[in-house]
């Protein structure tokens, strides 16, 4: 039980957390066993144990440098330097070349250097000393190289960091903003194809400035994924997180489709015609429908552009293919690979059941398909080349109208394992274990959300170059990024394969490199940082978030203090308050119970004790709400202080609930677009799939109504009185 111990620490499994409840689990040694085997950690036995970490040790100590250094810029450079002991009198002449080619070199004396510590191995004995040079090094992303007599060269990636995260200097001083939260694929208009697109993301934004006075637009992920219902439709699971889905493209705004007769001439034929004007009609959105429709367009304009390879369009696509590297090359032959199998055998879905020789992108096979199907990988590199160039139009339209930070993006946790990025990057997921949550109020006996959890090693052994390229990716036209579930930094919940969610451990990550990483593309790219930290969290999580510049995330269900709701004043300053989020209900969905509901109506409460005990804790809420709203007179002094009595006056209670929102300190504040509309369905029902139209709701009013309809005026005025009298007009 020692050397599983110690197995663990070395390998990252925390040896217990505490739940919601106060109650501490320790993980059982099957679970502990069964996560180190996923990780390659051979410990059946006790000398197998006995030998895994003897090579660990080895492995780590004989290494002068780690694969990579994450430090904060400053006038001296530290970096850990590991030697045997009777090298530590030595001197190590150490050269940084750094990112844009220049270089710097130095002689550093190790007997001066503080040990920081202490190491057998293989016999002999290993000390850690703290290197210091007196080198004021640039954020960026620079190499290490370190020479020691009796040794080989050493070279690592250095990545020095700024402190913090960037901030718009509105937010200076008290300065505050709000926004709304929009589901892109259920935006309603007149014009488009049966879902939101980016032409009516630039019509939202305009709408946003004149009538709501609002900063800010905040979107669902972006996300590539396989639009097909209803297993892959959630914008958090995601086929790739470096790309997204063409679904939101504008084809009538694509030049090539302007420009082609065969385009033209199939948009007038009557069951094109017939079939957009029921996909607009349609209550939900129809993903695979839509779809299928765009690509036979998205096709014939490809097509167009083939006819003109010397074209100035041509060359801007080229361009764009080699900019994408390698990242771009594996997803699109998966896609054009996907395509191609499925169209041979309609039974084959993912790529785990693909003929074996094409399972991997490496093989002989796939790099002859992608040279034998050239266009069809390029036609996949042509879409992602369309999605980037009109969302780089709806962030510059964001700029033109003065909004101070535009398009807000979301970054999801998960991958889906079928998909794209596990098929190209496979080493980078750890198979065997699947990430969840340990039980809490929602889920008794934890959550199991069915996705491998990512390879912490493998990841700081390539430089975080994985990490480093989702943030980019998520966070381009765009000025502030959300990082859902946040405490991914730090560890995940996993949950070994056979067992249930509840007997799962928590790995830890390398969340210190991680933040540094977040703070240097954050500044770089001017986006600020919001970090989704709800559920079971540490408390050290928050003081890190706040430490590097990472907002908080606070959603107004959950805050409460002692029992009760928090009064404004007491919610943090470095934060988004929210009135909601797309697992919960709206507001006056929480009002009138529609979550519960829902949940009884799909089957997922598994008695009628759980739904009537559901009810008895939403009217102990309701009625906590109320009491708060009456003392700090947010609702008239008639307004019934009884929970049971107010359903025919909720509009009033829902504006002083958004009132109270604005009234914090936070730094940001965003409404769901459901709450501006009092709408009562949420857009996604949690352990639902079938039973629940997840991801498909589409929004009240069209963007043409918001602009029109007394009601809709009505809710945009409400939203800017409160905008107004709580000083986020603009920040300060």
């Amino acid at each position: 039980m020692q050397l599983l111990a110690q197995a663990a620490t070395l390998w990252g499994i925390e040896p217990e957390y505490w739940d919601i409840w106060g109650q501490r689990h320790v993980p059982s040694e099957p679970a502990q066993r069964a996560i180190l085997s996923s990780l390659g950690v051979n410990c059946q036995t006790e000398d197998e144990l006995s030998d895994s970490i003897r090579a660990r040790e080895l492995g780590e100590w004989t290494r002068p440098l780690p694969p990579v250094v994450v430090t904060t810029a400053s006038e001296v450079l530290r970096f850990p330097i590991r030697v045997r002991l009777d090298q530590a009198d030595q001197a190590v002449e150490a050269e940084i070349e750094f990112e844009d080619g220049s270089r710097a070199s130095g002689r550093i004396e190790l007997a001066a250097c503080a040990e920081s510590a202490r190491q057998q191995a293989a016999q002999q004995t290993y000390v850690e000393k703290t290197a210091e040079w007196p080198l004021s090094s640039p954020p960026g992303y620079h190499r290490l190289r370190a020479r020691l007599a009796g040794l080989a060269d050493a070279e690592c990636r250095l990545i020095v960091t700024p402190e913090q995260a960037w901030l718009p200097e509105c937010l200076g001083t008290g300065g505050k903003m709000a926004g709304l939260a929009v589901s892109l694929f259920g935006v309603r208009s007149a014009r488009n194809w049966g879902c939101g697109d980016f032409t009516d993301l630039e019509h939202l934004l305009e709408w946003l400035k004149e009538d709501l006075g609002a900063s800010f637009l905040a979107l669902n992920p972006l996300h590539a994924i396989d639009n097909r219902q209803p297993y892959n439709i959630s914008p958090y699971l995601p086929s790739s997180a470096f790309f997204r889905n063409p679904l939101y493209l504008d084809i009538e705004r694509v030049p090539e489709f302007q420009r082609s007769t065969a385009a033209q001439r199939l948009l007038a034929r009557a069951w094109v015609q017939n079939e957009l004007a029921k996909l607009r009609e349609s209550e939900f959105v129809e993903y695979e429908r839509i779809w299928r429709l765009k690509q036979l367009f998205l096709i014939l304009s490809f097509r167009q552009l083939l006819r003109n390879p010397a074209s100035r369009r041509w060359r801007e696509l080229q361009r764009f293919a080699g900019q994408g590297g390698e990242r771009l090359h594996r997803f699109a032959v998966y896609c054009a690979l996907w395509r191609h199998l499925h169209k041979s055998d309609r039974n084959l879905w993912i790529w785990q059941d693909w003929p074996p020789q094409y399972q991997h992108p490496d093989t002989l096979a796939v790099q002859e398909f992608a040279r034998s199907h050239g266009r069809q990988v390029l036609f996949h590199k042509y879409l992602q080349w369309l999605v980037d160039e009109q969302l780089a139009n709806v962030q510059d339209k964001a700029k033109q109208l003065g909004l101070p930070i535009g398009l807000y993006h979301d970054l999801a946790l998960t991958t889906d394992k079928c998909g794209a990025d596990l098929w190209a990057y496979r080493p980078f997921y750890v198979s065997g274990c699947r990430v969840g949550s340990p039980p809490d109020s929602f889920a008794p006996n934890g959550q199991d959300w069915a996705f491998p959890p990512p390879n912490a090693e493998k990841h700081r052994e390539d430089g975080y170059r994985f990490f480093i390229d989702s943030i980019r990716a998520n966070s381009r036209h765009g000025s502030a990024l959300r990082i859902d579930h946040v405490m991914r930094l730090f560890r995940l919940y996993w949950i070994p394969d056979g067992m249930e969610a509840k007997d799962g451990a928590y790995v830890r990550d390398f969340h210190a490199d991680l933040l540094g990483i977040l703070a240097l593309e954050s500044v770089r790219g001017r986006f600020l940082i919001v970090g989704e930290d709800l559920g079971t969290v540490a408390d050290n999580v928050r003081r890190e978030l706040d430490r590097f510049g990472v907002l908080g995330y606070k959603v107004f269900y959950f805050e409460k203090n002692r029992g009760s709701y928090r009064k404004p004043e007491d919610f943090p300053r470095q934060a988004l308050v929210s009135s909601t989020t797309h697992d919960l209900p709206t507001l006056a969905g929480f009002w009138l119970g529609r979550d519960i509901e829902a949940r009884k109506a799909a089957g997922l409460l598994p008695d009628q004790a759980s739904y009537q005990r559901q009810l008895s804790d939403r009217a102990r809420d309701k009625q906590l709400m109320l009491d708060l709203l009456h003392e700090l007179e947010l609702v008239p002094g008639w307004f019934p202080h009884d929970a049971s009595r107010v359903s025919e006056l909720a509009g009033e209670l829902h504006n002083a609930i958004i009132g109270l929102l604005m009234e914090t300190p936070s730094m940001l504040m965003v409404l769901n677009q459901e709450d501006l509309t009092k709408e009562t369905e949420q857009q996604n029902l949690p352990a639902s799939t079938w039973q629940y139209p997840n991801w498909r709701r589409k929004m009240k009013y069209s963007v043409e109504e918001l602009r029109t309809l007394p009601a809709a005026r009505d809710f945009a005025a409400m939203f800017h009185n409160w905008l107004v009298k709580s000083g986020r007009t603009r920040g300060k």
